[in-house]
């Protein structure tokens, strides 16, 4: 089921994104992965929310959060394509949307956590502004 819903939001990014350098940058990175590597970055990554998930009784504009932030940031671009500021507030909205990204988010990370890093990468935002 998990290699389902992968296949899907593969489907679903190429459809919204597939014009986009990232997108390209991306396919180039991942073709060149196996399906164990691909893996080992998903488990990374919930690993990263799941840090958000643990500080969440703190400020999302607290220095801790903020530093996950940039992480979170530097993981997709160095793993994935280049994540702008932009695209990290457009990922944000996604990850706190509360839908089936929250979901999954909070489900491998905590409760709560998908929310509280779509705060923290708002806040991030607006300190760039």
């Amino acid at each position: 089921m998990e290699k389902e819903k992968a296949e899907a939001y593969a489907r679903q990014a190429e459809e919204t994104w597939g014009d986009t350098p990232e997108y390209a940058e991306f396919t180039q990175k991942d073709s060149q992965r196996s399906d164990t590597q691909r893996e080992v970055l998903a488990i990374q990554m919930m690993a990263l929310f799941a840090r958000f998930g643990a500080i969440q009784d703190k400020s999302p504009a607290s220095e801790e959060a903020q530093r996950l932030v940039r992480e979170l940031k530097a993981f997709i671009t160095e793993n994935y394509y280049q994540c702008t500021d932009e695209i990290l507030a457009s990922l944000g909205e996604l990850y706190g949307s509360g839908g089936e990204f929250t979901s999954n988010i909070n489900q491998a990370a905590g409760e709560g956590a998908a929310e509280f890093a779509a705060r923290a990468i708002r806040c991030y935002g607006n300190q760039k502004k």
